[in-house]
């Protein structure tokens, strides 16, 4: 029987906080220190999910909608989104935490790919994924329509081959 894991049980959160040497000069957390973060955050749920040794295959969306100030506290939050055969999505949220005014500030998010690989660094299957929330199950379905689109982008899938996007535009 081919094993089904909930998106709850690659729950990763992380917290750090924004040190003066990770600021560009506006005094604001590096684009590429968040995306490094969000990268081994990412990484961390997809090894809870397949219990196997994974790597970056595509980083697929990821937006900067407020900066991160240089003291700010920072909270990733990462979960599978969808397993396919051999690869995962991740979908990634970044929080800014102010325990002093007591609020918590969305301000960034990311979707990644990710791989399960063997001793030899070949792709290898993978549990499929139960989303259980309203959101994971959006999130699932939205999925695949990232995934076709990702391949027919890359060359790899002709628009007249997707199924999910199809749907998008004919309905």
């Amino acid at each position: 029987m081919e094993k089904i894991k909930k998106a709850s049980e690659s729950l990763t959160v992380m917290t750090n906080i924004v040190l003066p040497n990770e600021t560009n000069s506006l005094r604001n957390l590096f684009g590429g220190e968040l995306l490094a973060r969000m990268d081994r955050c990412a990484s961390i749920s997809a090894a809870r999910h397949c219990e196997r040794r994974v790597v970056t295959a595509s980083v697929n969306h990821v937006s900067f909608n407020h900066p991160i100030p240089e003291g700010g506290i920072v909270v990733l939050e990462s979960k599978v989104s969808r397993a396919f055969s051999t690869s995962m999505e991740i979908y990634v949220e970044v929080w800014l935490d102010d325990p002093i005014n007591q609020t918590k500030t969305h301000t960034n998010e990311g979707i990644y790919t990710f791989v399960a690989v063997d001793e030899f660094n070949r792709p290898i299957p993978i549990p499929q994924l139960e989303p259980e929330t309203e959101i994971e199950k959006q999130r699932y379905e939205g999925a695949m329509r990232r995934k076709e689109l990702s391949l027919i982008l890359s060359g790899r899938m002709k628009p007249s081959e997707s199924v999910e996007l199809k749907k998008l535009f004919n309905s």
